[in-house]
């Protein structure tokens, strides 16, 4: 198997995982939204401490990179409370669907913090993927488009997140960044938890485990995937995401799509498809014109 298959096959597995977790999110039923994201956190934390443990590295990474990984994890911990509020209260495509807005976003924060200069393609499907939310948001003045705009947010904390990632590069091990990620997540929520802590059920307890449990099962997915080929050529396959997530809104929470939200979809990906078409066009002249050398 070439490494490209390698690398489509462990993006789809961890988008199959991040959608299972979603699904557990969201039937582990009327929690806080920060209890909810201690748990899937903690059991992350658990999970990569193992890790670092293994190949004997820095839990908490280097000194010079503790402004980043602090942001990183700041930005992350916001992201993940926002899209867990975002399911409980949306069908559970469309929060999917609104969190994956996040690379769009990136782009507008690596050209303003990061003075990337984004091409004239890129813009365009920043554009239209801002069109297709509209169509999933449907906006009007009213408290029901609150969780939609949450949602959103989720996306924009995403993107700072990921933006702060480019910054770190190679200068911290996966696992570490997972790690310091989780532990700083379960620490800052834990008084906030303890404070607006509601009871749960064994059924409860069980699913934001196994939330807790496929969440890493993603993430560590997602991270070998990119090791194997590069972001530009595979990353379509994560949206796999949204069709997961459509099942399970359809087969177990009986919540159908609108219409107006599904052209929002099909907007959104052909922006999606538009930049990752380009990607590797631009990819190959580049190629091309090193060996015309």
């Amino acid at each position: 198997m070439s490494d490209k298959n390698k690398g489509i096959i462990l993006l789809l597995i961890s988008a199959f995982g991040f959608s299972v977790m979603a699904a557990f999110v969201k039937l582990s039923g009327d929690l806080p939204s920060i209890q909810k994201t201690l748990f899937r956190n903690a059991v992350s934390a658990v999970i990569s401490f193992g890790f670092v443990l293994y190949y004997k590295e820095r839990f908490f990474g280097k000194r010079e990179n503790q402004k980043y990984l602090l942001l990183r994890s700041s930005l992350g911990t916001m992201g993940i409370v926002f899209y867990f509020y975002a399911i409980d209260h949306l069908v559970l495509s469309d929060a999917d669907m609104l969190n994956k807005l996040s690379p769009f976003f990136t782009i507008i924060f690596a050209a303003v913090f990061l003075k990337e200069k984004p091409m004239r393609y890129q813009i365009m499907a920043v554009i239209v993927a801002f069109v297709g939310t509209l169509f999933i948001i449907k906006p009007q003045f009213s408290i029901d488009v609150v969780p939609y705009m949450i949602g959103l947010l989720s996306a924009v904390f995403a993107a700072g997140a990921y933006t702060v990632l480019r910054v770190l590069g190679e200068k911290e091990k996966y696992y570490t960044v997972v790690f310091y990620f989780s532990f700083f997540s379960t620490v800052v929520l834990l008084p906030f938890v303890i404070l607006f802590y509601e009871p749960m059920t064994t059924r409860q307890l069980v699913y934001l485990l196994l939330a807790g449990t496929l969440a890493t099962v993603g993430q560590f997915g997602i991270t070998l995937a990119y090791k194997y080929a590069p972001a530009k050529e595979i990353s379509i396959f994560f949206y796999s995401t949204v069709v997961f997530a459509a099942v399970f809104s359809i087969v177990v929470f009986n919540q159908v799509p609108d219409l107006l939200s599904v052209v929002g979809y099909v907007i959104i990906f052909s922006a999606l498809a538009y930049m990752f078409v380009k990607n590797n066009q631009l990819a190959k002249q580049a190629v091309s014109t090193k060996n015309n050398r």
